[in-house]
């Protein structure tokens, strides 16, 4: 009875192991979990007592089904000043996570046949949201050496290719585009008249280097969609608070689908996202520098045992070589079952992962020691 729409995907791989690790540590195992992309800290008080005290004041009706006045405002600001983005409130899609809005951005921009670029290894979910759209995925392969920086992606580009999708800091790599790489995506785009998806989520987590956005290059700000959201950078992810910003003409296609699917996000969850772009930065600063901490725990620790990993530039990922001691499913399965450490296969995010595992370094430098001694004692 299901539709044929249903048999091009499967369920999502790091929700999948985050489940089974779910269902162990129920069992009473002691599971050390390094699946889920989700920060391990409170959403900062500041933005729980605006949402709360929106919501005792009554925001509990329907909103305007693109977003409040007062979030779309200052998304608007914050990528003016943060992005160099040419943005207006009138220009911003408010979406419950920033997930719905890559599913609208698929759904509106691909045809049947249609193809998307996205660079192997990528998010979990870029594939799917292309291929409910009816459309097909051109993998291009990264280099590893390199911070898994796109090859050839000319190669790559045919009269059927629409959008190419960019991820910086990058999920599961933690990978950072430069300038130089961001202008040769950008030229591309621009001699080929393609859209560039650009996935921002991850930029407040950034470590020695800057993130830059491609919208705000010359000659991309129309046919750039900046996607972000609230989750990563403020710790929300169960709020479901994301946003897109594109030119007029895009944005009434997304609004569209957004007006009959989901309607709006959570009215007075919108009010939080006001109090996070507006209010106090520090506790973003705080967690980053925590993040970096617990980086440096982990890569070197992971290279000590023989697990090559070279330092990510962004996010809170590892993307390990594993290949020392066999392909990422098995060594995934291994762990989990027999170390109780619970990690992603590569494979989950593309061809390329094959020898690969990603670590989600959100959780605590004690839990993190205690994940290397498992995996060396098993492993070794």
């Amino acid at each position: 009875m299901s539709s044929s729409r249903l048999k091009r995907v499967g369920e999502s791989p790091t929700i999948r192991i985050a489940n089974i690790a779910s269902q162990m540590k129920s069992d009473g195992i002691d599971v050390i979990s390094f699946s889920l992309g989700e920060p391990d800290f409170d959403t900062p008080k500041h933005i729980s007592d605006a949402a709360s005290e929106a919501l005792y004041n009554g925001a509990t009706h329907y909103a305007p089904s693109p977003g409040i006045p007062e979030l779309r405002e200052a998304i608007a600001n914050k990528l003016v000043s943060e992005n160099g983005l040419e943005a207006k409130a009138s220009d911003i899609l408010v979406t419950p996570g920033a997930k719905q809005a890559i599913f609208e951005i698929m759904m509106s921009v691909l045809d049947d046949g249609d193809e998307a670029i996205i660079f192997d290894p990528a998010w979990v979910s870029y594939d799917p949201c292309i291929s409910f759209a009816g459309a097909n995925t051109t993998w291009v392969p990264t280099d590893p050496d390199n911070g898994f920086m796109p090859v050839d992606v000319a190669d790559y580009i045919t009269d059927k290719t629409r959008i190419i999708v960019v991820n910086s800091p990058c999920n599961p790599t933690g990978g950072v585009f430069s300038q130089k790489e961001l202008k040769n995506i950008a030229d591309l785009a621009i001699d080929h008249d393609l859209l560039v998806l650009s996935d921002e989520i991850y930029e407040k987590i950034v470590y020695d280097r800057k993130h830059l956005s491609i919208g705000a290059m010359d000659g991309m700000q129309d046919r750039t969609i900046t996607v972000n959201g609230f989750s990563k950078a403020y710790a929300m992810t169960g709020w479901r608070l994301g946003y897109v910003h594109a030119n007029p003409e895009l944005l009434q296609g997304f609004k569209k689908i957004h007006s009959h699917s989901v309607s709006s996000a959570t009215t007075f969850a919108q009010y939080g996202g006001v109090a996070a772009l507006e209010g106090p930065q520090e506790p973003v600063m705080e967690m980053v520098d925590e993040f970096r901490k617990r980086r440096d725990i982990l890569i070197d620790g992971l290279n000590a045992i023989g697990i090559k990993c070279n330092k990510p530039d962004g996010a809170f990922y590892a993307f390990a070589d594993v290949s020392e001691y066999g392909d990422g499913d098995t060594i995934a399965e291994k762990l989990l079952s027999e170390a109780h450490v619970a990690l992603t296969p590569g494979s989950a995010f593309g061809a390329s992962g094959k020898n690969f595992v990603r670590i989600s370094y959100a959780t605590s430098q004690e839990r993190i020691r205690e994940a290397l001694k498992r995996i060396e004692d098993c492993l070794l």
